[in-house]
């Protein structure tokens, strides 16, 4: 290890040696420092980074974590995973070593994330996201005690903040979406997009990279089989959020007739042409306006799914049906859209009376 000053410069370089992942002795140098000190303090950081050294602080740490979970994730789930580390995580722990962080620490920051205010809304960051960056912090702390050595997660003392569902769950009824869809009509594009995301229950990754070859006009269906995000300014197309998203939705027949005048407004589509060349954005424009122009209330587009799922129960189907048709796990349907569900407690109480006056 040897940190020396530059005669050209006068600034510091610093060169040292670490063995990497396979155990090979590495040369590393670094030029530039300013000061000895902050020569010194680079090198002492690095060294303990690559030693697995748990005195590293936890900006030192992100790097390894980052290396260790970005391949495994996708791009879209690592760059929401980063925003929160570096907008909400690294500002309060950085410097902090990383086997210095206690359950108190933990505290301060669930507090000051608590009373903090979303500069885009004005508004306190709501309870769903709260959860979120809580959520991303323990898995932190959970990666260094699982593979690093730590002794404890100082999270697990503390406990949780936020909900993993907000308390009022948006939707529109029938007669809202029929509003809204009469405003937006005249943009044939924006108005089918919106007819199979009201109709059919997709989400919009689903909706932005379906292709004419996913439609079946014959046998009335649209293939979910991949997702669309707009990432660092360039297309993705990914495999579906879950496994049980891979799936076939049926669709009303208005909506075949919808489809294909749709496909004739075209000039001669290929099969691989997606749908919808629009951005998630734009569609968003789109419902803010358009639920304005209509006057109902201002939902999210995620909310076009609710809508979806609070109207199939209102028709009748089961928890069981309607998740195949969203790609919802059943047990997942009857929790979130209980509250939707007919109340059948009275029914059941006569029929255990009735089987025991048997």
């Amino acid at each position: 290890m040897s940190v020396s000053k530059d005669k050209n410069t006068g600034n510091w370089n610093v060169y040292t040696y670490y063995k990497d992942w396979q155990g090979e002795l590495k040369r590393k140098m670094k030029r530039g420092f300013t000061t000895k000190r902050e020569a010194l303090a680079w090198e002492r950081e690095f060294q303990m980074e690559h030693s697995e050294n748990l005195d590293m602080t936890f900006e030192s740490f992100i790097k390894l974590y980052e290396a260790d979970r970005r391949p495994r994730l996708r791009l879209n789930t690592w760059l929401t995973k980063e925003h929160m580390i570096r907008e909400k995580l690294l500002p309060f722990f950085g410097e902090l070593s990383v086997s210095s962080i206690g359950s108190t620490d933990i505290i301060k920051w669930q507090n000051t994330m608590i009373n903090s205010i979303n500069e885009r809304t004005g508004e306190p960051y709501s309870e769903t996201y709260l959860k979120a960056i809580n959520n991303q912090l323990t898995a932190i702390f959970n990666h260094a005690y699982k593979h690093y050595g730590l002794k404890t997660n100082p999270c697990s003392k503390v406990g949780s903040i936020g909900k993993k569902h907000a308390l009022e769950m948006q939707f529109w009824t029938r007669d809202e979406y029929s509003a809204f869809a009469k405003v937006i009509k005249a943009d044939k594009r924006i108005y089918y997009a919106y007819e199979i995301l009201y109709w059919c229950g997709l989400r919009v990754g689903e909706l932005l990279a379906l292709t004419w070859a996913d439609t079946d006009f014959e046998k009335r269906t649209i293939t979910i089989n991949k997702s669309y995000q707009r990432l660092q300014g360039e297309d993705h197309i990914t495999e579906p959020k879950t496994a049980k998203s891979n799936r076939v939705v049926s669709m009303p027949a208005f909506l075949v007739e919808e489809l294909i005048e749709y496909k004739n407004l075209q000039y001669e589509p290929e099969p691989d042409n997606r749908l919808f060349t629009v951005s998630k954005g734009l569609l968003g424009d789109h419902l803010r306006s358009g639920a304005e122009k209509a006057g109902v209330k201002r939902i999210r587009i995620h909310d076009l799914r609710h809508s979806h799922v609070s109207f199939l129960i209102e028709l009748g189907f089961t928890p069981v049906a309607i998740a195949d048709r969203v790609g919802h796990e059943s047990i997942e349907i009857t929790f979130r859209y209980a509250h939707l569900f007919p109340n059948k407690q009275t029914e059941m109480a006569e029929r255990l009376n009735e089987e025991r006056e048997r």
